[in-house]
């Protein structure tokens, strides 16, 4: 089966609000495990464990899985809205948990809902997102009089060089999206009389960037 692009983000990040006078604070991590998002989760509910409510959700790749919990709110106004956000955003691998202190006055199950799907944008757009694209990872080596040639033609392959080494010949260890990769071999090879054979390193997910 090939396999999928996919977004996430690149590194946990945070942000607060404030909705007649309850606090609300939004946490979201990347994670790649059911055991990581837990124990992302437990962490903040040791560390807030006097908020009023530690409400999460979160969205793993490997087995499809998508969990949340209200953590006390009246069913459906925490973390399905919390939930949604994530799905709405088309992000995976991902763990948020919304942090409440109550602060003295109802919201209704309308002002819950629209709260704690705010708390989850603004820790979304705190995030860097990643776009993670099917890639192969290559080496190859060749005589400098080609080097001119073969550097014009990378960027028209989006490619990214994860390495370079100018010694007797140039060495280049380069990533492509599974996409361009074909195509950049087929002009390579035109390009290079045959002479120049990509070695494939690793097949592996990267961030491309959005297409």
């Amino acid at each position: 089966m090939a396999l999928q692009p996919y977004k996430t983000i690149a590194a946990p990040a945070q942000d607060e609000f404030v909705e007649k006078r309850s606090r609300f604070i939004g946490y979201i991590t990347p994670v790649t495990t059911e055991e990581q998002a837990l124990e992302f989760i437990n962490g903040l509910k040791s560390k807030h464990w006097d908020a009023t409510h530690n409400v999460y959700a979160y969205i793993l790749r490997d087995g499809q899985i998508r969990r949340y919990s209200d953590d006390g709110e009246p069913q459906g106004t925490a973390g399905i809205p919390v939930l949604d956000v994530l799905q709405k955003e088309g992000l995976t691998d991902v763990a948020v948990v919304v942090t409440r202190y109550f602060g003295g006055i109802m919201l209704g199950g309308g002002g819950l809902v629209r709260a704690y799907s705010h708390s989850a944008k603004v820790a979304v757009d705190a995030a860097q997102v990643q776009y993670m694209t099917p890639c192969v990872r290559c080496q190859m080596e060749f005589d400098y009089a080609l080097y001119g040639k073969i550097s014009y033609i990378l960027p028209k392959y989006k490619a990214v060089t994860a390495s370079s080494d100018f010694g007797a010949v140039v060495r280049l260890e380069l990533i492509f999206s599974d996409e361009q990769y074909p195509r950049f071999c087929k002009e390579l090879c035109e390009l290079s009389s045959d002479t120049v054979v990509p070695q494939v390193m690793e097949e592996l997910y990267y961030d491309m960037g959005e297409e």
